[in-house]
């Protein structure tokens, strides 16, 4: 039996202009406990494989990183049944040899925002591992697809709350703690995934220098849009062609990360 046409097997959270060129494409909404996710989600087949494409900021971009309905956009994607996903973003860089144009792949996560919810427990004690927040089998396939514009392997991606950038002195303390990017997405991104046993791998985009980093220059909203708008074309084929590559059976860890533990409300 064929799967209906809006299932799907893996999901792509990112800009409109990662799949705006996909053929035989299929316009879903989906409604969930928590809300309407960010927009309607757009399913394609990509190199043989069913892919959910949904546009975390909304295609006109009218969410901002806080408001962002990330319970929701997780949810729906795992309801069309996602179980592996791959996570384009944009990010500054907290060291001078991660500039513009870098593709770096996280293999760590620290959380600097604050007041977004961040678990679909919503009572009852339950503690869902996240010591390492990315998919271990997703990250390699990425680096694999990526080797073509010589990707970053790992490094701590710092999440902050926004809109605003950061000052001189928290980009500066970000780079003592470890961390190597800065962005405003990755969480509860990240955590919710692992919530909903989903495989998460993020990809970055350096679009610029953080403001403790380059001199006397701050960060601003045009270079970064320029910056991202120049490499959708490379992140465009890294992506799909990661996603062919993606296993089809899922070996790691992520699938059982909520063995013995209940999800609040019934999904498969």
């Amino acid at each position: 039996m064929n799967p209906p046409p809006t299932a799907a097997e893996i999901g792509v959270i990112g800009g409109s202009g990662l799949y705006a060129l996909l053929d035989h494409a299929t316009e879903v909404e989906v409604s969930t406990p928590y809300g309407a996710p960010s927009d309607k989600i757009t399913v394609a087949d990509v190199g043989g494989r069913r892919v959910a494409f949904l546009p975390r900021h909304g295609r006109d971009h009218r969410f901002p990183p806080h408001r962002i309905p990330y319970r929701a956009n997780l949810w729906a994607l795992r309801s069309l049944g996602v179980r592996q996903i791959l996570a384009p973003c944009a990010v500054g860089g907290l060291r001078p040899e991660l500039g513009p144009g870098t593709f770096v792949v996280p293999d760590q996560l620290i959380d600097r925002t604050s007041g977004r919810e961040q678990t679909y427990y919503d009572s009852g004690a339950v503690h869902v591992s996240f010591a390492d927040p990315y998919c271990p089998v997703g990250r390699r396939t990425v680096l694999n697809s990526a080797a073509q514009v010589n990707p970053v392997d790992g490094g701590t991606m710092v999440v902050v709350e926004g809109p605003r950038f950061s000052t001189r002195a928290e980009s500066r303390w970000f780079t003592s703690i470890g961390g190597a990017i800065v962005n405003m997405t990755g969480h509860p991104e990240a955590v919710l995934a692992r919530e909903l046993a989903l495989c998460y791998t993020a990809i970055a985009l350096v679009t610029d220098l953080d403001a403790g980093v380059e001199g006397d220059h701050g960060v601003t909203q045009e270079e970064v849009f320029k910056v991202f708008a120049d490499n959708t074309e490379r992140l465009r084929g890294v992506l799909l062609d990661a996603v062919a590559k993606l296993p089809t059976d899922r070996s790691c860890a992520c699938k059982d990360a909520l063995a013995g533990i209940k999800l609040p409300l019934d999904l498969p």
